[in-house]
């Protein structure tokens, strides 16, 4: 009897004993003389399900999840005696054939189209499906040709500022230079987002690729992925496939032999939520302490070194071999009003499916709450939605019908971010969380800014004055001003954007403003 089955070397997966399943799996395998081909793919993203172990058969690939390994023998047993002989599963952690489970079967998987599919550190698997694809139409368009069709696509950048990545692509590609640099900014520091790490650790060569297109759109030589060092799982696979994309010709001297050269470095950060602003990034690179630089000159003109440079989120890079393979308007068709293609979304908190779940702009929170959520893991009533990371509002109910989409966030005072979604049930204390808003600024500023560094602190110290019910009425006024300061007297956007969810807090949840906390939650609980 030979078979191929599929278990996923991802972070997460990880974190919860694949490896053990794996070892466990071959070890049943050994003992009962099955020809078994053990594959470690990456991960679907269906979290609530991993360790997810899936089948390879004529139908399809079959799941069973989450698993344990202490359930390898009885499903192993299941595979043997029902599913292999063209029976059904019956097994309780059979979950039938994994392409319809409906999770998956809703979504528009364009960046994430083989992730969870393949050997994450197979250039076999990545080619087979569509993979350098992209690759080999840029080498036979003019530089401009690759910017072109980039702006066509209508794609924004997907860190977070939503700026036009075609538009910097042709500012570098413009700006006179012997030496240009790509720089990938892997810096994930939204609370509630992975989707970075996703790509990175289950189709990291979609991300290479990204970089080579982006190298011959503006004539860099020199890339460097700037990767937060609490990825580890990410910089060993990435480390890997870089070595296997030199090896094959990918990246070095004469990039698939069309005597263009693509070098490629894995940097690790240090553990500062501020490295993923830009030119703070470029600093840290540099050597230096990861402070944010005063604009202009914008890193396109003067970027790392002082050369023009690209800066781009790994979504973004990803997302470039699929407009280069389909063309710019295939990508464009996607979305809703400006913003154009796919975003993965992100599900976390209080969440019993969280996950990721790529879907054109234009669906709303309602959509992933009725469609993917589960509901919450504590089984009561979500009360807000935090969306975009810590510096994004906090949403009532009331909002739920959003779009997703830039546009559509930007009137409501609030931000899309990097697509992470973090739920909250109705025990939540929405003073508390403007405070911890506050707090995370204290911790996680530069200090460059006095409006940043010092107002982050005093609201801190307002919030805490609310909160013990002193002089209420009037340190409200003093928050709102403070908050005001901070938006437009601040350098970047950790110290303009800080304000959001705390201004989102007392404007959507204001009862959690006007009595002690304690209080608050004493009536909630009463009520409830």
């Amino acid at each position: 009897m030979t078979f191929k089955m599929f278990v996923p070397r991802e972070s997460t997966a990880l974190s919860l004993g694949a490896h053990d399943v794996a070892n466990a799996i071959s070890a049943y395998a050994t003992e009962h003389t099955i020809d078994l081909t053990l594959v470690r793919n990456g991960s679907r993203g269906l979290f609530w399900l991993e360790p997810l172990v899936e089948v390879e058969t004529s139908q399809g690939r079959f799941a069973y999840g989450p698993v344990e390994e202490s359930d390898v023998a009885a499903v192993m047993q299941d595979i043997v005696d029902n599913l292999l002989n063209g029976q059904a599963q019956k097994h309780t952690l059979a979950l039938g054939l994994t392409d319809e489970l409906s999770y998956l079967k809703k979504q528009t998987r364009l960046t994430f189209a083989r992730a969870g599919i393949t050997d994450p550190l197979s250039l076999e698997d990545y080619i087979a499906m569509d993979g350098f694809s992209g690759l080999h139409k840029a080498l036979a368009y003019s530089s401009q040709e690759i910017v072109t069709t980039v702006v066509d696509s209508g794609l924004r950048g997907r860190g977070g500022a939503a700026f036009p990545t075609g538009i910097k692509w042709q500012t570098v590609h413009d700006a006179p230079s012997e030496k240009k640099y790509i720089v990938c900014n892997a810096d994930e520091g939204d609370s509630g987002t992975f989707a970075d790490k996703l790509v990175m650790e289950c189709d990291p060569f979609m991300l290479i690729e990204g970089m080579i297109i982006a190298a011959l759109a503006v004539g860099a030589d020199q890339g460097y992925i700037y990767l937060r060092s609490e990825y580890p799982v990410a910089d060993e696979i990435l480390q890997e496939a870089i070595v296997i994309a030199t090896q094959a010709g990918y990246l070095g001297n004469d990039v698939c032999g069309s005597g263009k050269t693509f070098n490629l470095e894995v940097r690790l950060g240090a553990e500062a939520y501020i490295c993923g602003e830009e030119t703070s990034l470029l600093e840290s690179l540099e050597g230096k302490r990861g402070v944010v630089r005063f604009k202009p000159p914008l890193p396109a003109i003067e970027g790392l070194f002082g050369k023009p440079t690209i800066v781009n989120n790994v979504l973004s890079l990803s997302a470039i071999p699929y407009i280069l393979s389909k063309g710019g308007q295939a990508y464009q068709q996607y979305g809703a009003n400006r913003s154009r293609g796919t975003l993965p979304f992100q599900l976390a908190g209080n969440v019993k499916q969280g996950g990721l779940i790529e879907l054109p702009f234009g669906a709303s929170l309602q959509d992933l709450l009725d469609n993917f959520s589960g509901g919450t893991q504590s089984g009561r009533p979500i009360r807000a939605i935090q969306v975009g990371g810590p510096l994004g509002a906090y949403l009532p109910p009331s909002k739920f019908t959003l779009s997703l989409d830039y546009e559509e966030f930007s009137k409501a005072s609030a931000v899309l971010g990097h697509g992470g979604i973090v739920i909250f049930d109705d025990t939540v204390n929405m003073l508390e969380q403007a405070r911890f808003s506050m707090e995370f600024c204290v911790d996680e500023s530069c200090g460059k800014c006095t409006p940043c560094r010092i107002g982050s602190t005093r609201g801190v110290e307002v919030l805490d004055r609310i909160r013990d019910d002193d002089d209420r009425a009037a340190n409200m006024v003093l928050l709102t001003d403070l908050c005001d300061t901070m938006i437009n007297g601040s350098l970047c956007a950790m110290g303009s954007m800080t304000p959001i969810p705390v201004t989102s807090a007392y404007r959507d949840f204001p009862e959690d403003f006007q009595l002690p906390a304690s209080q608050t939650v004493s009536q909630e609980t009463n009520h409830g």
